[in-house]
């Protein structure tokens, strides 16, 4: 029996035998050390893995162990797959899943205790490739300016506006300015950010930005040191990335913007705005931090369906 309790708000269980779950431990390890993946990320994997062994075990008959799944076929997969939909499990979550199996196995082979092709020919279910939904640049200028007048606290309104500029201005994760310490505020014309997998990234900074951080730096009741979070709650704490959400919420809702306005659409908007000004695909890739250029590639799309509204508004045989 494997438990997983890496999140003390996450605890997984799963069957395996003893040479199965001490290579499922190692893997842990490998993912934890190596990949640098989060608390959070490793729990969502064994939730997948636990989900799989727990199907085996009763589709099998009998506990999961380096020869079943050596043994297994690819219809076995297209087996759990199938009960998985049953259950109604979102296709989003089945591909996340079939990607976790793939990663397990590829360890697995690695380390020489199992070898099974089969797991590379299921295909996972196929995702409809949703657009960003960015803000328009007088949308972004509006949660900017109204950021700074829903809080009570003078510091606490300071924070909340450069907390969002350095989201839309620098293209930053929530998570990525969240976890930034005082030490790391940009002193200069670019800083260093540390994305997913604690990958270290340049971004340029604007003058607008530095300064909105420098004036909420000055006007924080503590006397804040290089060690200490950038962005702190009331209690002088890091904030929790579900406060700075709340706190959008409460823009949207008193300017009137959409649900799709969150932390993540400033980066959407910052991504949209820098290809419609001519940013070309492969500098914004590096500016967001993302692995593949495919990713990036989605912003084409948007760029492309602006520029088609306005063509249809302005041409006037359009309506033709």
């Amino acid at each position: 029996m494997v438990h997983f309790n890496e999140n003390p708000r996450y605890t997984v269980h799963f069957d395996a035998d003893g040479a199965l779950s001490r290579a499922i431990e190692a893997w842990k390890d490998n993912l934890r050390a190596e990949k640098r993946r989060s608390g959070n990320t490793l729990a969502a994997y064994c939730r997948d893995l636990a989900a799989f062994l727990s199907f085996l075990a009763d589709y099998r008959g009998q506990q999961p162990s380096f020869a079943v799944l050596n043994g297994l076929k690819v219809t076995d997969f297209r087996a759990f797959l199938a009960d998985r939909a049953q259950k109604k499990i979102s296709r989003s979550s089945l591909a996340r899943e079939m990607s976790t199996l793939r990663n397990v196995f590829r360890f697995l082979e690695r380390t020489g205790d199992v070898v099974n092709p089969a797991v590379g020919i299921v295909r996972s279910p196929s995702l409809p490739r949703a657009l960003p939904k960015p803000l328009t640049r007088d949308q972004a200028f509006d949660v900017i300016k109204t950021a700074g007048r829903l809080q009570d606290e003078p510091w606490l309104a300071k924070r909340d506006m450069a907390f969002v500029t350095l989201l839309y201005g620098c293209g930053l994760r929530i998570g990525e300015a969240v976890a930034l310490d005082v030490g790391d505020r940009p002193r200069g014309d670019s800083m260093i950010v540390y994305g997913k997998g604690r990958k270290e990234r340049l971004v340029p900074v604007l003058p607008l930005v530095r300064d909105m951080i420098d004036d909420y730096l000055r006007a924080r009741p503590d006397s804040p040191h290089d060690g200490d979070p950038l962005f702190v709650g009331v209690r002088g704490e890091r904030v929790n990335p579900g406060v700075m959400q709340r706190q959008m919420r409460r823009i949207r809702n008193e300017i009137g913007l959409p649900e799709t306005a969150t932390p993540h659409a400033l980066r959407h908007s910052f991504a949209t705005h820098l290809l419609s000004g001519g940013g070309d695909l492969r500098t914004i890739q590096e500016l967001l931090g993302h692995e593949s250029l495919s990713t990036t590639q989605r912003y084409t799309g948007v760029d492309a369906e602006s520029i088609m509204k306005v063509y249809r508004h302005a041409h006037p045989y359009a309506d033709k």
